[in-house]
């Protein structure tokens, strides 16, 4: 592939690896005092601004919230215009102007990721010594240097699963962290591979969630779905943005969450607590229709209907998608208690979604559950006074 520019990165960001939204996902939000809905009636502009101004309080956590190191840079990047836009754009920062982009869109407390796809692709003593030394980082730069406004997910070495759930256990339990984000196939095998037991089995036994983000197919899912033999779409870098933000990761989230189910993950670890983003990967569109069609060939295989483990074993997140006819279709389905507040930042604007939040008409009530009740009952953490 030949060096990308500062254009092109900024066109096809999403393509490279960076993250959800920022190409793809229009900014929706009745965001100023001044401000109202595009093409929106007065009266629904005036309604939306007062539950701006009602609302504008509203602290929040962001559940899905991405860093690298510039070691985790080298790892994941092709070459060094890459590296230079994930600097440009604040994936390393983890000091002053994130916590500036938080300030500036009342953001109270960030969950912090590892850039996917992380360490998952490096095998052995080598991916267990990353993963260990990306979880102290951590600890010891940006969570101590600034008190209560960050949390973490723990990185994990999943291709040594046994050491996985060892990175685990001590992550959470001598660092503090609140679980741990996969990025898609490891080594072709999702979570519902038995090898992967091991992990499943401690994260239940520490009673904290997984979250699952996108990652890349495998190359032989990739030259069959999303090559293209156009030369000019595979110099705008088409098929790495359909396979990642521009379709197919949404989509290889929620096939990994329906193999856990029908797999029998949920049923051998009933208490296995899951997290999905992205207003839930295309879950709200697809519900009925994977219930209907999927509830009779699996209802002797499985101990509960399949839709009852959509509501027992998950968690969405709205990371990326400000957009209230989802929320609306999304909340149709699944328990208003089950969804929480998330920005993708820094490939989505902070600002921008929370300023969306506070203008969406729900009850108070319910918006304060995703803004930050529920994040604070899952995580067992409360957001700080300020």
């Amino acid at each position: 592939m030949k060096p990308l520019g500062r254009r092109s990165f900024l066109t096809a960001a999403t393509a490279l690896g960076i993250g959800a939204g920022i190409s793809t996902h229009a900014i929706a939000s009745a965001a100023s005092d001044d401000e109202t809905p595009d093409q929106a009636p007065a009266q629904n502009a005036d309604k939306t601004a007062e539950i701006y101004q009602r609302d504008r309080d509203l602290p929040f956590i962001g559940t899905e919230e991405t860093f690298s190191t510039p070691a985790l840079l080298k790892l994941n990047s092709i070459n060094e215009d890459h590296i230079a836009y994930l600097k440009e754009i604040g994936l390393a920062d983890l000091g002053q102007r994130r916590i500036g982009d938080m300030d500036a869109g009342g953001l109270n407390v960030q969950i912090l990721s590892a850039h996917t796809p992380s360490v998952q692709n490096v095998p052995g003593k080598k991916g267990i010594d990353l993963a260990y030394q990306l979880n102290r980082q951590l600890v010891e730069g940006p969570i101590a240097k600034y008190p209560g406004r960050f949390k973490a997910f723990a990185t994990l070495p999943l291709q040594s699963p046994e050491a996985a759930a060892d990175e685990l256990e001590r992550s959470v339990r001598e660092d503090g962290f609140l679980g741990a984000l996969t990025n898609g196939h490891i080594t072709k095998k999702y979570l519902d591979h038995p090898g992967f037991e091991p992990v499943l089995a401690r994260a239940v036994a520490l009673d904290v969630p997984i979250y699952l983000h996108p990652g890349y197919p495998a190359d032989e899912i990739f030259d069959i779905y999303y090559s293209t033999t156009r030369t000019q779409y595979t110099k705008d870098l088409q098929p790495y943005i359909f396979s990642g933000s521009g379709y197919g990761w949404h989509q290889e989230v929620l096939i990994q969450c329906i193999r856990m189910i029908t797999y029998g993950v949920f049923d051998r670890f009933p208490k296995l607590k899951i997290i999905i983003g992205h207003m839930g990967e295309g879950l709200p569109f697809y519900y009925k229709r994977i219930i209907e069609d999927m509830g009779e060939p699996t209802k002797n295989s499985l101990k509960k209907p399949i839709e009852q483990y959509f509501q027992d074993n998950f968690w969405i997140t709205t990371s990326a998608f400000p957009q209230t006819e989802l929320l609306d279709l999304l909340l149709k389905f699944v328990s208003v208690d089950r969804v929480m507040f998330a920005t993708d930042y820094p490939f989505a604007d902070i600002k921008a979604q929370t300023d969306w939040f506070r203008g969406v008409d729900l009850p108070r009530e319910d918006k304060e559950k995703i803004a930050f009740r529920n994040a604070e009952k899952l995580f067992k953490m409360k957001v700080p006074v300020k």
